[in-house]
């Protein structure tokens, strides 16, 4: 939302601008009337259109700043075969690793963030685990099943899968009442 008010302010500002800066223009080559004198002397008159000529190209850019589309394209790791090109989205990779990860028992709270290298992706996983098994053997798992997966459903190779085990869940037991 914020970003559409600074455009709308911008587009109102380049605007201003723009028309100020033509007026002052017209008004030093004489072509309007005016209340002030600019013609005279003739430094005036020049440093005065140079002026409003260089603000009016400012008032142009920004204008067109104002208005123009912003195509920012997701990025994406391209392959390309025989048939055509591929385009997988980080953001898949991401989700394809999480549920890799999620296949493992004991982990909770997962977070995954992909890198690409020339030896293929990094994957760096964050989670939270239950306490009640061996964290590096937990965190193995993790590793090969998310390595495994994303290689197998992209085709992209894993060079690197790093998990962080951020905090180890509390659970609750109870104990049984006798009456």
């Amino acid at each position: 939302m914020s970003k559409i008010v600074d455009r709308l302010f911008l587009f109102i500002y380049s605007f201003a601008i723009g028309t100020i800066a033509i007026a002052v223009i017209l008004a030093a080559t004489g072509f309007i009337a005016q209340p002030i004198r600019l013609t005279e002397p003739f430094w005036l008159q020049s440093t005065v259109i140079a002026t409003a000529a260089v603000l009016f190209l400012l008032s142009i850019r920004f204008f067109y700043v104002s208005i123009r589309r912003e195509r920012t394209a997701l990025p994406s790791i391209d392959q390309r075969t025989e048939i055509g090109d591929i385009k997988i989205s980080i953001e898949t990779i991401e989700n394809l690793a999480l549920k890799a990860a999620g296949r493992v028992r004991g982990v909770k709270d997962l977070k995954a963030r992909i890198r690409t290298n020339e030896a293929g992706l990094d994957i760096v996983i964050r989670t939270v685990v239950d306490g009640e098994t061996s964290i590096p053997e937990l965190t193995e798992e993790v590793q090969r099943q998310v390595r495994d997966y994303v290689q197998q459903i992209t085709g992209i190779p894993v060079s690197y899968v790093s998990v962080y085990v951020a905090n180890v869940v509390q659970t609750q037991t109870f104990k049984a009442r006798v009456e």
